[in-house]
């Protein structure tokens, strides 16, 4: 177990008998600030309040958008990172945050307007916006050399989120209708169809320096089955039923009769067609994207879904390497920040072809529609442990008891952001609702074949 601060008193009686001898009574242990037990309904407010920081209070200051990363003990760390994906999660935290009480209605549309202004004058191409953005001025920055253009997938994520605020707010009072009428101006100015450059397939990338040099075909399974729908979904740049199909789907080709533990995997996961991937696969396509009745000619995604998650829960209670802590409390493993060999933090795709010991509390607590007893038990595992666990923002990214309880005390967008969405579909289906309504979205399911 995770090592935890006590206090000893050590108590010993001398009972004086006939012989002169004496009675050792063993020392009482007693914990002077227990770990209040909390019910679940108490304990997901709790996750849910804490996490929603990470996009109220630690936003970018000049842009309200979402940073790429928090870190607490040096705040200044890569401060003026916007990040777009992220900050979709974050506009559709912001409504939560709306239902649970954390801010006002006022309050949020004032904040969400200041967020779609800065988008509005961010640097765009093609109307895609780019992985980071600089949060004082909007320009591109740069993620890797020849990635300093557009990026579709995570302008997908943030269209997510675009898509939920124009639902939320278009049947509002004045000023809440503009901000929905901006929204939705936004998002249906992405070419989606530019990103197939003339074949039927979609790329995440096109740079003015570079173009299409990266050639990163969106093929599934993995996190990007969002970015097709959106793409036929648009009513002025929408791609054909054949770029799914031949793209996404390779042919059909991204069926799989894989199971493991007694789960269908359903289709292919990129690189982990045993076990699936990291658990994020089942998270940044269904922050909005409702996966419980959907289903096309290659999957029943719900199912798949569940199958992803239990699949990944049943590893971590197999526990194959005997990493310490692992079970049916311990247990979600996806991309987070990780452990390096020499102790120092890194980040990683976790997953269990690719497990070294470090869980990540995102992936059990995002699942929570698809595994809610075994999330919410994980859920009261990471609060149990909260002294080292729980943070200025929601849990922390990463642990590893294997290692002295090391923690990475640090904070990703793309790892809080699920974790509030998720927990909020599965209490009340706030974004699916949101989203699942929207008719674009609808037209864009109808025109891929999907039942909804």
């Amino acid at each position: 177990m995770i090592k935890r601060i006590t206090y000893i008193l050590l108590l010993i009686t001398i009972i004086s008998c006939k012989d002169d001898t004496y009675v050792y009574e063993p020392p009482v242990i007693i914990d002077p600030d227990p770990v209040p037990t909390l019910t679940d309904e108490e304990l997901l407010d709790l996750t849910q309040k804490e996490t929603f920081k990470y996009f109220w209070d630690f936003a970018h200051v000049n842009s309200g958008a979402a940073r790429e990363r928090y870190h607490p003990g040096n705040p200044l760390n890569d401060a003026n990172t916007v990040t777009t994906g992220g900050t979709g999660f974050g506009l559709m935290a912001i409504l939560v945050g709306v239902e649970r009480g954390f801010v006002s209605r006022t309050e949020a549309s004032e904040r969400l307007t200041k967020i779609l202004i800065f988008l509005e004058n961010a640097d765009r191409f093609h109307g895609a916006w780019p992985h980071w953005l600089d949060g004082d001025t909007g320009a591109v920055k740069p993620f890797s050399t020849k990635d300093n253009g557009g990026d579709l997938v995570e302008t997908a994520f943030l269209v997510q989120g675009l898509i939920c605020v124009k639902e939320y707010f278009k049947n509002g009072n004045d000023s809440e209708k503009e901000l929905a009428a901006k929204a939705d101006v936004l998002w249906k100015g992405v070419d989606w169809n530019w990103y197939t450059n003339g074949n039927n397939e979609l790329l995440w990338h096109w740079s003015p320096n570079f173009g299409f040099d990266i050639n990163l075909r969106l093929k599934g399974y993995n996190e990007t089955l969002i970015t097709y729908i959106l793409a036929a979904a648009s009513p002025d740049y929408s791609i054909s039923k054949e770029v799914y199909e031949e793209g996404w789907a390779d042919n059909g080709t991204i069926k799989s009769t894989e199971t493991q533990y007694g789960f269908p995997l359903v289709l292919k996961h990129a690189g982990a067609p045993q076990f699936g991937g990291p658990l994020f696969f089942a998270h940044y396509s269904y922050l909005g994207l409702n996966p419980t009745n959907l289903s096309d000619q290659y999957a029943n995604y719900w199912q798949l879904n569940v199958s992803h998650a239990n699949i990944n829960y049943q590893y971590c209670v197999e526990n194959p390497k005997n990493f310490r802590d692992y079970g049916k409390d311990g247990w979600g493993l996806t991309a987070s920040y990780s452990r390096n060999t020499d102790g120092s933090i890194g980040y990683m795709a976790h997953s269990p072809t690719n497990d070294i010991g470090v869980i990540s509390p995102t992936a059990a607590i995002s699942s929570i529609p698809y595994t809610p007893q075994e999330s919410l038990k994980a859920l009261h595992y990471f609060y149990e442990h909260k002294d080292i666990l729980l943070g200025p923002a929601g849990f922390y990214d990463a642990f590893s008891p294997q290692y002295n309880d090391w923690v990475a005390e640090a904070y990703l967008a793309i790892d809080q952001g699920p974790q509030i969405i998720m927990i909020e579909n599965y209490r009340t289906g706030l974004l699916w609702n949101l989203f699942m309504q929207n008719n674009d979205v609808k037209n864009g399911l109808n025109k891929l074949g999907f039942n909804y």
